[in-house]
């Protein structure tokens, strides 16, 4: 029993990932998931592709563990958060697709509670402010599809789940759990009482019977069916992504803050026992759970990151592969005034627009993929800058170094380019896959193979430092013409 397994359900794919007890990775398994777009603005997973692709990587990375003759102790579940799954208790058979975090068909309906005055009030209970981006309006949506479903979750006959309880479900036989940082992403959820609450959920017209228990980040959550992979593995840990990512980066100190920079990008501060509450639009949120006692965040969600650079390769066909954005970027010209705004899905904080619709300013005829790539890499930093300010002016606590991983931080061009706008030093990790190494210490944590949550700490590791290197005059300019931008994408309430 040497080493712990992350299941890293995220947005655009499944993997499981096994590290040794020091922190490094030592199997993993990759496959991509299928992006569903009904209408313009609505997004949906297949759950059962989800499932498939999850069992699959984890078959794989067992079977690279085999080989080695390694065994893992236990298993860590990090999940996209909010993306919102109904099944049969029955069948286990989700009744409709997945309805994913970046989905905006309940903007109308959040809208309609904002013009009841109800906003404060849910706000001060969950921290969350009224968006389509929560799954409380997305479970409301399935069930009012048919009549038939909405009286079967009344029964008790439905369960809802964000993914990691989904798959929890599937991977124990029917085990039905959340955990309280999924929790509470739901809207449905007093973050301080520590419990679902009986006015939201009436609020939201959503039955308490398809809720499930809620639990502390580390918890015996389970065994997986003996007949799925040959054994039954311990499941101890369930988190969500982000702050997954932030336990990974060790952003376990009131005042650390982590920038995580996947499909979408998200900033974390950790207020330990507090909840901040933000009067810059940021969300309140739980850090973690441990022992029945909670730590809080305060965060900003960017909707779109690396999917930005994911439509340029898979929509414009501008390169064949993420990797090459670098390069590109590196040869774009420097008196380019290209900006993009990629409100693909809108706005997250600290606009909270859901109307925004995404553009492209300063066109030229000189202007190539080049340009359009690297517009798109500035585009995050600027955004993250816009969280940055946001998070400053609530100054919960002082802002020093930041700590970024995911999948676009192995771009140093867009590393450097972000401690220029953010002019903060950012340090990334040898291991940028913080999300599942957070989750896969948890599960070394619940299962009882490390002390405290502070031996974290021993494990991170350092891989370089960026210092802000741009010039002020420059980088003013850079973001008057990026507000100046977003200005122009902004719905105004129409």
């Amino acid at each position: 029993m040497d080493c712990l397994i992350a299941i890293d359900q995220g947005t655009t794919s499944s993997r499981a990932i096994a590290f040794d007890l020091d922190g490094g990775i030592v199997a993993v398994s990759q496959q991509e998931i299928t992006q569903h777009y009904p209408r313009p603005g609505w997004v949906e997973h297949d759950p059962e592709e989800i499932w498939r692709t999850t069992v699959a990587t984890l078959r794989d990375v067992l079977d690279q563990l085999k080989g080695e003759n390694r065994q893992a102790a236990a298993i860590g579940i990090a999940n996209q958060r909010e993306t919102t799954v109904i099944w049969e208790r029955k069948t286990g058979k989700p009744v409709h697709n997945a309805i994913v975090w970046q989905d905006r068909r309940t903007a109308d309906i959040c809208a309609g509670l904002k013009e009841k005055g109800l906003e404060p009030g849910i706000t001060g209970k969950t921290g969350l402010l009224l968006d389509p981006y929560f799954s409380a309006t997305k479970i409301a949506w399935i069930l009012d599809q048919k009549p038939e479903l909405r009286e079967a979750a009344k029964k008790g006959e439905l369960a809802f789940g964000t993914i990691e309880s989904f798959l929890l479900w599937r991977l124990t036989g029917g085990a039905h759990a959340s955990d309280a940082t999924n929790a509470s992403r739901t809207l449905l959820y007093d973050i301080q009482a520590g419990n679902w609450d009986d006015e939201l959920l009436e609020i939201f017209n959503v039955p308490r019977a398809v809720m499930p228990e809620v639990a502390d980040n580390c918890a015996s959550y389970g065994v997986t069916d003996a007949a799925l992979f040959g054994r039954a593995i311990p499941i101890t840990a369930m988190i969500g992504d982000q702050q997954a990512a932030a336990v990974g980066q060790g952003c376990i100190t009131p005042g650390a803050v982590k920038s995580t920079y996947g499909t979408g990008c998200f900033l974390l501060q950790n207020t330990g026992s507090d909840i901040v509450r933000s009067s810059h639009r940021l969300l309140s949120t739980v850090a973690y759970r441990l022992a029945g006692h909670s730590s809080y965040a305060i965060e900003g969600s960017i909707f779109i990151a690396g999917a930005a650079i994911q439509w340029l390769r898979d929509g414009l066909k501008l390169f064949g592969r993420a990797e090459e954005s670098e390069e590109m970027a590196r040869r774009a010209s420097d008196n380019s005034e290209v900006i993009m705004v990629p409100a693909f899905t809108g706005l997250g904080a600290p606009h909270w627009d859901a109307r925004a619709r995404g553009a492209i300013f300063g066109l030229t005829r000189d202007t190539g993929p080049e340009e359009l790539t690297r517009a798109a890499l500035e585009a995050v930093a600027y955004q993250t800058h816009d969280l940055l300010e946001a998070v400053s002016s609530d100054a919960a606590f002082p802002l020093g170094i930041i700590r970024v991983d995911g999948g676009m931080t192995r771009n140093g061009w867009f590393v450097q380019f972000l401690a220029d706008v953010l002019n903060t030093t950012v340090d990334r990790p040898q291991v940028v896959e913080t999300t599942a190494f957070g989750a896969a210490f948890l599960a070394g944590l619940g299962a009882g193979i490390y002390d405290r949550l502070g031996d974290v700490s021993s494990v991170w590791r350092l891989d370089r430092r960026f210092e802000p290197a741009m010039r002020a005059g420059e980088r003013d300019a850079r973001l008057r013409g990026w507000k100046k931008a977003v200005s122009q994408v902004l719905s105004h309430g129409d």
